[in-house]
């Protein structure tokens, strides 16, 4: 991902909220397993 502009990062919705976040440097290894947007979402259920 490396010279990708901030406006083209990949993005993806959180499980839980449905909020759309977008890729971090920190999860370049696992982002095919990311589903939440936060610590927090990732302790909630996700919604039915």
């Amino acid at each position: 991902m490396k010279g990708v502009k901030k406006q083209n990062l990949p993005e993806k919705n959180c499980v839980t909220c449905g909020r759309p976040f977008t890729w971090r440097k920190k999860w370049e290894k696992v982002w095919d397993e990311v589903k939440f947007c936060s610590d927090q979402c990732r302790m909630k259920k996700p919604k039915p």
